[in-house]
């Protein structure tokens, strides 16, 4: 049994002091495995929706949010694991704009982390949402890659970097598209 108090601490600590949150925006297979040693069964934990205690807190919420939301697809890169917990990741990220948390957030790297899953969604609508939260709460490099997340759901309604991973079909209109530089993320 974890002690959840500690462990939402030491999530964010992880992320904000220890590494820094650019590490995960970058290829890193001793990262990965890192995290793995590290929070491989906190992430079990929380994919199985036994961190609810967490969500009694701003920050226990965001740590879950990133767990779920950033943890998973660097644990699981390469997988289709790593995208497994995207719904509920961006349930627990609207359930904390509804309440309010991104206010009660100290820095533009905590409410990005927040916002995350409504950027990783594969949904139109919850980009037309994204597109505002972002504006209103991070900073212009995090809006501008919102815009780019956002024209790729507007065009094909999914991520096309993932349909392999996914066992899904790729249009030919697809796979012209991953050819051009900087198609996946």
């Amino acid at each position: 049994m974890y002690n959840t108090d500690t462990t939402y601490k030491q999530i964010l600590e992880f992320c904000f002091d220890e590494v820094g949150s650019q590490q995960f925006f970058e290829k890193d297979l001793d990262f990965d495995k890192l995290l793995q040693e590290r929070f491989g069964e906190v992430l079990k934990q929380a994919a199985a929706a036994e961190l609810y205690s967490w969500r009694t807190s701003t920050n226990g919420r965001l740590a879950e949010i990133i767990v779920l939301d950033q943890f998973s697809r660097n644990i699981y890169r390469d997988s289709r694991a790593a995208f497994a917990q995207d719904g509920m990741a961006l349930v627990l990220a609207q359930q904390a704009v509804a309440v309010n948390d991104l206010q009660q957030l100290k820095t533009v790297e905590e409410r990005k982390f927040l916002l995350m899953p409504y950027m990783h969604s594969e949904s139109k609508l919850i980009h037309e949402q994204a597109l505002a939260l972002f504006k209103s709460y991070t900073n212009l490099e995090t809006v501008n890659a919102e815009i780019k997340h956002k024209v790729i759901i507007d065009r094909f309604g999914r991520y096309p970097h993932r349909n392999k991973i996914l066992g899904r079909v790729s249009s030919t209109e697809e796979v012209e598209f991953l050819k051009e530089p900087n198609s996946s993320f």
